[in-house]
């Protein structure tokens, strides 16, 4: 059997367990998509907001944020897991983050089995860090739901160390 053919009975499997409404949804997301793909010009959103400030986390205490311009992205107490692996390597999933935009969603086969997320970006510099789980097919997954995911490779991990009283002392 090819790859394709199994990808395709793997897919079918899937579909063929989901309840009637969610096949409708999703059947009727893939038109959608389809007839606006299909316009010449694509409809720009009336009620879109552009956001003009950057959101900031509590000073001196531990964040992440982003290797290329250093907004701040998310806050330590959010981090639920440090044991995933994205395209670029390790990656940590978080629970909130602050300063991304989100793309479209697309249904994608990772690691986990088929999922339909969203690629995220750093709302600064237009970077790519990771992506956002919108839905999880498989019941063992659902807790990634609304969850986000951020490549290592581009976030950096701030201490809060700038106050001396926070800093352990080594004598």
């Amino acid at each position: 059997m090819t790859v394709a053919l199994l990808f395709r009975r793997q897919i079918w499997n899937i579909w063929k367990n989901l309840a009637p409404r969610q096949r409708w949804l999703m059947s009727r997301s893939r038109v959608l998509e389809n007839s606006t793909r299909d316009n010449a010009q694509p409809e720009q959103p009336l009620t879109k907001k552009s956001k003009t400030f950057q959101e900031y986390l509590p000073e001196g205490d531990r964040t992440y944020s982003c290797v290329h311009c250093r907004a701040q992205l998310a806050h330590h107490n959010e981090l639920i897991s440090k044991s995933f692996q994205g395209s670029q390597g390790k990656a940590y999933l978080f629970n909130n983050v602050v300063n991304v935009g989100c793309g479209p969603a697309e249904e994608r086969m990772l690691l986990t089995g088929l999922h339909a997320v969203a690629d995220i970006y750093c709302e600064c510099c237009r970077t790519t860090l990771g992506w956002k789980y919108e839905h999880a097919y498989e019941a063992t997954q659902k807790y990634k739901e609304g969850k986000y995911i951020i490549e290592l490779a581009h976030m950096v991990k701030n201490n809060g160390w700038r106050d001396p009283e926070k800093r352990r002392s080594i004598h």
